[in-house]
């Protein structure tokens, strides 16, 4: 599985850099989002009476996992790929691999679990802030055969997961209690989703804990396998006044101030990736083929159930703080010891 695409040869890159650095801001006095009609990355200079010069970075690093948060990424990468944006992206299995390059400073923008977010918020004292929801829930519990159709169900049974102190473990565990049933249930932790798909196609008995599109994969192998609990469904039944999250797009604060153009650019830029993603099912899925996250047979059964947004703003605001805020009752560690200051909602 490819773990990097870069698109941006050495040429193109100083073309970009150059371009960039002359170019003059529009005057749009609230507008989230910065004009992407140039492939260049040039702003809108035909305010006549602004002669500011949007710094710019010669490079601009993303990383996202393989899944839904990399799938909503993929018509930015292939638009990238024509345009010379200056992106380079780097596509993971699992958050463990972005984290420290993030923290290093390595990585400028990254797609990760939402209750990470705030523990990177904490861990980099502020330094993290987070520019959208990107997932909605996306965790079904799945099984071979017919066992389980209910929460209650899961009494007894070992299930099968991946994503150890991110939300997997703390949405589920949450679930889990708040029927009292977590200590009658055994959960066996893997390091990877395509683990816990290993494990469910080798027992027959086997349940597992999958996000999509690794639901959509688990059940074209294999006839007898069946969504048995939406956790979306499980958790709205508690009737929270919160939603269940998967994932955010976060961004290194000293990167944000330095520059806040390339900042909203992306956005802009991620945003219309999203709709395109959700609108034109087929193409998306093809090009989540071409970067190898899933193949694209899969991709296009699993998008309409992937819950792939671009949420910012208050609405980003309100949503991530009310679920972080049913994790941090639940357990304090797990969004870092302490509930995320007001800096930690870009631009809300």
């Amino acid at each position: 599985m490819k773990k990097r695409i870069c698109s941006v040869i050495m040429a193109a890159l100083c073309m970009f850099a150059f371009t960039a650095c002359n170019a003059e801001t529009g005057s749009s006095e609230s507008s989230d989002t910065v004009n992407n009609s140039s492939s260049t990355g040039n702003t809108d200079s035909s305010d006549e009476n602004s002669s500011t010069v949007e710094k710019m970075p010669e490079k601009v690093t993303i990383a996202a996992l393989n899944g839904p948060t990399g799938m909503g990424m993929v018509k930015l990468m292939d638009d990238d790929e024509q345009s010379d944006y200056g992106y380079d992206f780097i596509l993971a299995g699992a958050a463990d691999e972005i984290t420290p390059r993030l923290i290093k400073g390595e990585i400028d923008i990254a797609c990760v679990p939402a209750n990470l977010a705030a523990v990177l918020y904490s861990k980099t004292s502020g330094e993290i802030q987070t520019l959208a929801v990107n997932t909605l829930g996306v965790l079904y519990i799945v099984e071979n055969g017919n066992t389980v159709n209910s929460v209650a169900d899961l009494k007894g049974k070992t299930v099968y997961s991946a994503g150890k102190g991110a939300t997997p473990e703390y949405a589920l565990n949450f679930i889990l209690k708040s029927n009292n049933i977590f200590d009658d249930v055994k959960i066996e932790w893997k390091s990877e989703h395509a683990e816990c798909l290993a494990a469910l196609e080798a027992n027959p008995n086997a349940v597992a804990m999958l996000p999509q599109p690794f639901v959509t994969t688990a059940m074209s192998k294999n006839e007898n396998t069946r969504v048995a609990v939406d956790l979306n469904d499980a958790w709205d039944d508690l009737n929270l006044s919160s939603s269940l999250l998967t994932g955010v797009i976060i961004v290194r604060k000293s990167f944000a101030e330095e520059y806040p153009a390339a900042v909203n650019q992306f956005m802009s830029r991620y945003g219309e990736s999203v709709k395109f993603v959700n609108e034109n099912v087929t193409d998306a899925a093809q090009l989540v083929g071409k970067y190898e996250i899933v193949p694209a047979a899969v991709a296009e059964k699993a998008i309409p159930n992937c819950h792939i947004v671009c949420i910012t703003g208050a609405e980003m605001k309100e949503k991530l703080s009310g679920y972080l805020q049913v994790l941090y009752d639940q357990l304090p560690a797990s969004v870092g010891g302490a509930m995320p200051g007001d800096d930690f909602y870009y631009g809300a």
